[in-house]
């Protein structure tokens, strides 16, 4: 009898042992989570992605990001300027940009800033850390796809480490997703 007491005591201590070992490891986890988000706020905020990625809109102080869509994108029901013709060249603009700051043209067509929301439709929420790295290592969307057009400076996020490029991929998926489909980026014939 002695022998089971002392049995079921090791039994329960070891169980109690391996519960505080998993509770301690995901009060780990999660501070390491929110401090790689918080890293990623930091990377984000500092590389000025509110620039272009959030629509601008004209406030009583001038123009102002609109947070309420925060780096959703272009907005897929904004009318695109025309470019004029003959615009650029080496003698002239090397690019224009739309009101909002969210569509910029120039000798390679029109491109349209993405939508970094995590939705999972319009945004990056489809996507893992390992294609947002890829993407920003090699200039081309999801890594393999079409190139990442100007004013994006996918080459200077390039020179980031693989921590850094995951803390601000694990911030943008903290976000509250936008749903907001962004038009493909246009060619320099159809603009």
């Amino acid at each position: 009898m002695y022998k089971r007491v002392i049995m079921i005591v090791v039994v329960l201590g070891a169980v109690a042992a391996v519960a505080l070992s998993l509770s301690t490891s995901n009060a780990a986890e999660e501070k390491t989570s929110q401090s790689l988000i918080k890293r990623g706020e930091y990377l984000v905020n500092g590389g000025g992605c509110n620039d272009c990625h959030t629509p601008w809109v004209m406030t009583d102080k001038g123009p102002q990001p609109d947070m309420t869509r925060m780096l959703s994108g272009h907005p897929a029901d904004a009318k695109v300027p025309e470019v004029p013709k003959d615009l650029f060249g080496p003698d002239r603009w090397g690019g224009v940009m739309s009101p909002d700051m969210t569509s910029w043209g120039g000798p390679w067509g029109v491109s349209f800033t993405a939508n970094l929301t995590p939705d999972q439709v319009t945004g990056l929420g489809a996507w893992t850390p390992e294609v947002f790295i890829k993407a920003m290592r090699t200039g081309k969307h999801m890594g393999s796809g079409r190139d990442i057009l100007p004013p994006m400076p996918w080459y200077d996020l390039a020179k980031l480490s693989d921590t850094d490029l995951r803390a601000i991929f694990a911030y943008l998926q903290s976000l509250k997703p936008i749903q907001n489909q962004v038009p493909l980026p246009m060619a320099p014939e159809a603009r």
